[in-house]
């Protein structure tokens, strides 16, 4: 009898969107089949202290630290194809099976090739982008640059230094009004899940905007706000990537903001989205252009702008790990696109195997 794939669901982690993350890995622990996976959640505190959590419910609802469960670390070692205990003579424990780690870590430490590159020192397969798609998507600015360079719209924008927003204000204040309309949004230029992020309306409150951008990231990225429709579309795959069918966020706020997205429940969602087929063709072709403007893999929901009365599409980022909530779009767009839940985890892990054994191919020396 094969052994089962041991899958090690890492969650929490350092970022602002160590909430969140509690939310999704809930689902995913939920959701992986039993029968074909051996689940090891491991939880990693708001400090960065990694737990092999012995209650994932506790610590889903209290938090990692609250859970307990013993000290690990994974080490930069392809001897060591799992997290190791720190006080047990740094022996991970023994498995016949394959091995495939599975991050549910939004924002830094988790979504920006941070997480991702640890793994890969390790080598050992993961689920999800790698190290440079990773970081590229993470940093909104960056981002934009090579969509631009892909062929593919962004809206206009600006990004700044908090060291120079701190230094010299009254030339940003200039900058932002002598090149972009109010109102503008002020964001975090590496964070998700709209943490960070203010609309402004008014010049006279850009300051408190970057202020509060500022605590969490040093690049600020100031955009354009344009009058559109916000689509998104799911992407899963490695050099073949597929596009699900599009669908629409309906803020409940007056924008998508963190308590609308995750606790307000006032915003709404149509899936698949009220489009013209061209339109519904031309947004999926466009998410798969952007996947692979960035080297990406496994995964990724591509958010858009439809202009309104110009049906003009503005690319507006790349999530390469998206929520995995109940109400998240990633698995929603999925599940339109005749892809249920657990199909979609299992397509997933089946991938970062598939893509660990194409880069276990290279060469390394001459």
């Amino acid at each position: 009898m094969c052994a089962k794939t041991r899958v090690y669901l890492l969650f929490g982690g350092r970022s602002g969107e160590h909430e969140v993350s509690l939310m999704s890995a809930r689902n995913v622990l939920e959701a992986l089949d039993r029968s074909k996976y051996e689940v090891i959640p491991v939880g990693i505190t708001k400090e960065g202290r990694w737990l092999q959590v012995g209650d994932p419910l506790r610590a889903l609802t209290e938090g990692v630290a609250a859970a307990g469960g013993r000290p690990v670390g994974l080490l930069g070692d392809p001897s060591y194809s799992g997290p190791v205990p720190l006080s047990d003579g740094l022996r991970p424990a023994a498995h016949d099976g394959p091995v495939v780690f599975f991050p549910v870590l939004h924002g830094t430490y988790g979504e920006d090739g941070t997480i991702q590159g640890l793994l890969e020192m390790a080598n050992v397969p993961y689920v999800g982008c790698g190290v440079l798609a990773s970081s590229v998507a993470m940093d909104k600015g960056v981002a934009k640059a090579l969509f631009r360079q892909a062929g593919l719209e962004v809206g206009p924008y600006r990004v700044y230094l908090r060291r120079d927003w701190e230094r010299h204000p009254e030339q940003i204040r200039a900058d932002v009004s002598a090149h972009l309309r109010y109102p503008v949004f002020v964001k975090p230029a590496n964070l998700g899940s709209s943490v960070g992020i203010t609309k402004v309306k008014r010049p006279e409150d850009l300051d408190r905007a970057m202020d509060e951008a500022a605590r969490f990231d040093r690049r600020i990225i100031v955009e354009q706000g344009i009058d559109a429709r916000e689509i998104e579309v799911a992407v899963l795959g490695n050099d073949d990537p597929i596009a699900s069918v599009p669908g629409e966020i309906l803020p409940g706020a007056e924008f998508y903001d963190y308590t609308d997205k995750y606790f307000s429940g006032a915003s709404q969602t149509r899936i698949p989205a009220d489009l013209p087929d061209d339109l519904v063709e031309e947004f999926r072709r466009q998410a798969v252009v952007a996947f692979k403007a960035i080297d990406g893999s496994g995964m990724a929901r591509v958010d858009f702008f439809l202009e309104r009365g110009t049906n003009r599409i503005f690319i507006n980022e790349v999530n390469t790990i998206p929520g995995f909530t109940n109400i998240s779009m990633y698995p929603k767009l999925w599940e339109a696109s005749g892809i249920g839940y657990g199909e979609l985890l299992d397509r997933l892990i089946q991938l970062a195997l598939e893509r660990h054994a194409d880069k276990n191919r290279n060469a390394t020396s001459v």
